[in-house]
């Protein structure tokens, strides 16, 4: 049987893979491990919150049930942004949270993640205890005074901006920004804190109705944003995705400027202001060698991990960085968030452009991106990269790139199949380098 948790919770077909039965289970499951049966704090409490599509409200109904049958006092705080759920948890000291969200997935999926206490994505290790705990069944709950009650949203999203606003002292106003939501959870939040600073915002696809999440709209489809930025002569134009944990920007032109460039961007600023912990970033293997390269220019340390913003955060936490994220926009700021926060990105984005005097196009410009050619290749055995032949060929593409170029062969973390990428200083020869290399995984790791 494969592994109910996936990289970033468990997500699928909602009403299909993702029924109410499971999500019903599945938070049995998770008040069984997050519960500190030795506190003295009373009974436990946690907050769930949702994205908007139409799924989300029997799948939160169905968890907040789960929670409190099992003794769990519940805020639901409605339709929020995911990184507002990890600041609810932290900052009220609930025992953990819950999100029922697919984040840019498009609107049929769905997810179940989860956030430990303190605001933090849980390791592999607590979700295999959780999924243990799925897999043993049901247990009898309490009864009578000790099951769970419910508390309603209240003033959760005001708290939520109102911490945006507070961890940027600079005024934006007179700076025209375009803020795409993915008609997402981000609709409301994102332009209210913008506007809190000074910003004048003009908002798009801030309109959801629980079917339009994601829909040629925000960090997947950022053509009407583009587009939106040029004809309304607007500085620059963020879009974000569903659950609104990452952040991609565009500049005066319409020009997209991606995660790397965003942290880029921000570790060169918090570098000549002396905030950047370590003069280091925390970034993933997938991120562009355009960046590494930009960084060493500027003494910045870049530390690589794995795929994952919770594979980043585990970094930024052991060694004691404050920032890192991914080139598809997850960045954390972690003076400010214990997870990736696409609205608090783009906040202090902003607020780069405005201390700067630069416009987003030439803060940008501090990294080249590289040409990347990524080509997923199926039908193979992703468990052998270690194979000889392949081995010798990655070896012999480094060697040909040289210090301007990259090869990475990773296999797919839920799909069968070796992605193989490559960067080069021009297209054609990072295209013909990954054409090779793919030959040579299909004749080598063929099933």
């Amino acid at each position: 049987m494969s592994r109910l948790f996936g990289t970033d919770g468990v997500r699928g077909l909602a009403n299909r893979l993702l029924t109410p039965e499971l999500a019903l289970r599945l938070s049995e499951a998770s008040a069984r491990v997050l519960i500190d049966t030795e506190s003295e704090r009373g009974r436990p409490r946690a907050v769930v919150g949702r994205d908007p599509r139409a799924s989300g409200e029997f799948l939160a109904a169905a968890v907040v049930a789960g929670l409190m049958s099992s003794g769990v006092d519940v805020w639901d705080v409605g339709v929020i942004p995911t990184p507002a759920v990890a600041f609810l948890v932290e900052s009220t000291q609930a025992d953990f949270g819950v999100v029922l969200s697919a984040s840019h997935n498009p609107m049929p999926d769905n997810g179940i993640k989860f956030f430990a206490r303190g605001g933090t994505k849980l390791p592999d290790a607590v979700e295999d205890q959780i999924e243990a705990e799925y897999d043993a069944g049901p247990v009898p709950g309490p009864v009578g005074a000790e099951v769970g009650r419910l508390q309603p949203a209240g003033d959760a999203l005001q708290r939520y901006v109102d911490h945006l606003v507070s961890t940027v002292s600079v005024d934006l106003t007179g700076l025209k920004v375009v803020v795409d939501g993915a008609n997402g959870a981000a609709s409301i939040a994102s332009p209210a804190a913008m506007r809190a600073l000074g910003a004048e915002v003009i908002e798009l696809h801030t309109d959801p109705d629980g079917y339009n999440i994601n829909l040629n709209c925000g960090s997947t489809h950022p053509a009407d944003l583009q587009a939106a930025v040029v004809a309304n002569g607007a500085a620059i134009g963020i879009a974000h995705d569903g659950d609104a944990d990452r952040c991609l920007a565009v500049d005066a032109t319409g020009e997209l400027v991606d995660g790397d460039q965003i942290m880029a961007i921000l570790a060169v600023g918090m570098h000549e202001n002396g905030t950047l912990d370590k003069d280091a970033i925390v970034a993933t293997v997938m991120s562009n060698l355009g960046f590494r390269l930009a960084m060493t220019e500027h003494d910045i340390t870049v530390v690589e991990t794995a795929v994952g913003d919770r594979y980043v955060l585990e970094a930024m936490l052991a060694g004691g960085y404050n920032l890192g994220g991914e080139q598809s926009g997850h960045v954390i700021m972690r003076d400010f968030s214990t997870t990736g926060d696409g609205t608090l990105t783009a906040l202090h984005l902003l607020a780069r452009v405005v201390a700067s005097g630069e416009s987003l196009a030439t803060l940008a410009s501090v990294m080249q991106r590289l040409p990347q050619v990524l080509i997923n290749v199926r039908g193979v055995d992703k468990t052998r990269l270690d194979n000889p032949t392949l081995v010798a060929a990655v070896s012999a593409a480094q060697e040909q790139l040289g210090d301007h170029g990259r090869v990475l062969l990773r296999p797919s973390g839920t799909e069968q199949l070796v992605r193989v990428m490559v960067e080069a200083a021009e297209l054609t020869q990072a295209q013909q380098v990954a054409e090779d290399l793919v030959a040579v995984v299909s004749a080598e790791l063929a099933e």
